[in-house]
């Protein structure tokens, strides 16, 4: 196995690899920008090294910073995470030329599925269910329209490059399709430096449901069941389940078998997650690969209990899998919240801060990978995601109970966050009911936002336990301790290599 690996990421991730690694006996290295120098996962690795701003553009993407300190210290591998440069074919192309191992698929798969047309042109070649809809970049707005008559409105219009929502447009008319391709393409180009769109048939009532896959060098590829990840807003995931309540064995089987084969297609290796688009008659579409890891990887590795990072690791050092299809079992129920520094009730706008206090929830079948600490400010350079909650429970309804709890139990003051709106989630009946799709938060919209009179008081109630907290560690201070208290980062600049470059 690798004796020392780099991280080259921040936040939840680089700390949930850094526990896999430790696991393992992997020294890591991590990597910092100014704005993370007291980061958590700078502490939990065996040596950090600082790279730049604040900025990601300055830092967390500079491909040859990320490199520069893998030769110095001696990292055999790289584990690029989720975000920032995990699909990125560059960079992993500069990984193989450098002889740094990277922990992640070919650079040909990643630009073969990193770029949605030329995914749909391979699903197409290769028997895979697609929506309908073009196969190209097309600029001639004539054309465009004509195109769309044929598919038949609704259409969505979609950047062919990156993700996360961004060059996204839903159009019902010709009117608002040639409005909706401009505006798609001005946030593509702005977000990814790549204008192309495509469209494609907009599913009614569509539910968002994605495949996890493991494969290996030796033509080996199974799938690790489903997720289901139909409650989202401005098209980025809020909660995360598996099983899907949509789910029938017969269905699991057949995208199983087809999430396979688009593995298969691009000759892939590793981790990668096959996202599909399902109607409420049961019939599914290929939408995209992602090749990497997913933010929401941790509910099925609930419900499997394989460590999908150790298998990264593995499958990146050469070992075959030895894990079978036939050994792939759902062991109950698991449900993620991705917790947020934002405020829902002002259209989600991102709220990043000094946290004054946070009391992280525990218990049997409850999980919390953040990255945040009381007195952290949370940077504003990037994602507002500050924790994943995650519960299992041995059916559903005990995985909703037990996320309720976790919820109620969750104590975060300083900055807004949606841990009261995720606590309205778990209590909505459409979801209750697992009768929901992506339009969940539009269609209960007026339950979802109405604030209760028992958030107010969860909130004082935190706020009155951080100030008594703050009360008691002051009172217990001596000048010592405080002037220790002073010194950890000092301390811990001895203690390890914090290097700057």
């Amino acid at each position: 196995m690798f004796k020392k690996i780099l991280i080259a990421n921040r936040g939840e991730i680089a700390l949930r690899v850094i526990r896999s690694c430790q696991e393992l006996g992997i020294k890591t290295v991590a990597v910092y920008s100014e704005a993370d120098r007291v980061a958590l996962h700078v502490k939990a690795a065996d040596e950090a090294y600082h790279i730049g701003a604040a900025t990601s553009s300055q830092s967390y993407l500079v491909i040859d910073k990320i490199i520069d300190v893998a030769k110095k210290s001696n990292a055999e591998a790289i584990h690029p995470g989720y975000g920032f440069l995990s699909e990125n074919a560059e960079f992993s192309d500069r990984c193989e030329k450098e002889g740094i191992k990277f922990i992640g698929p070919s650079a040909y798969a990643i630009r073969t599925m990193g770029d949605k047309i030329t995914a749909r042109q391979t699903m197409i070649k290769s028997g895979v269910s697609v929506v309908p809809g073009t196969k190209e970049n097309i600029e001639d707005e004539t054309k465009l329209l004509e195109i769309a008559q044929e598919i038949g409105y609704p259409i969505m219009v979609k950047a062919t490059a990156g993700g996360g929502g961004k060059g996204m447009r839903l159009v019902h008319n010709p009117k608002e399709l040639i409005e909706g391709m401009r505006l798609a393409k001005s946030e593509a180009k702005s977000a990814f430096g790549n204008d192309a769109v495509y469209i494609e048939k907009y599913i009614t009532s569509p539910h968002h449901i994605e495949f996890q896959i493991l494969a290996d060098n030796y033509g080996n590829c199974i799938h690790l069941n489903e997720r289901e990840c139909s409650v989202q807003r401005r098209h980025q995931k809020v909660v995360e389940e598996t099983p899907s309540p949509l789910m029938t064995a017969e269905l699991r089987t057949k995208m199983g078998e087809q999430a396979i084969a688009v593995a298969k297609a691009v000759n892939y290796s590793g981790a990668g997650t096959i996202e599909f688009l399902v109607d409420d008659d049961l019939n599914y579409y290929f939408l995209e690969m992602n090749t990497r890891l997913q933010v929401e990887h941790p509910i099925t590795e609930f419900t499997t209990g394989v460590d999908l990072v150790k298998q990264q690791l593995k499958i990146a050092f050469g070992e075959e899998l030895t894990i079978k299809q036939e050994d792939i079992e759902q062991f109950g129920h698991s449900i993620e919240a991705r917790v947020y520094a934002e405020d829902p009730d002002n259209n989600f706008m991102p709220n990043p801060g000094k946290v004054s206090y946070v009391k992280e929830p525990t218990g049997i079948g409850v999980r919390n990978d953040g990255y945040i600490y009381s007195g952290f400010e949370i940077p504003i350079y990037y994602d507002p995601m500050i924790s994943k909650l995650i519960v299992w429970g041995q059916n559903r309804d005990e995985a909703i109970d037990r996320m309720k709890r976790a919820l109620d139990e969750y104590k975060l003051t300083g900055v807004k966050n949606s841990l009261a709106f995720i606590r309205r989630i778990m209590d909505t009946p459409d979801f209750i009911n697992g009768k929901y799709d992506t339009r969940f938060i539009e269609l209960n919209k007026d339950f979802l936002f109405e604030k209760r009179e028992t958030e107010d008081e969860t909130e004082d109630m935190a706020l009155i336990v951080a100030y008594l907290d703050f009360v008691n560690k002051l009172s217990a201070n001596t000048s010592d301790n405080q002037e220790q208290d002073n010194n950890k980062w000092k301390d811990y600049g001895r203690r390890k290599t914090l290097t700057n470059i």
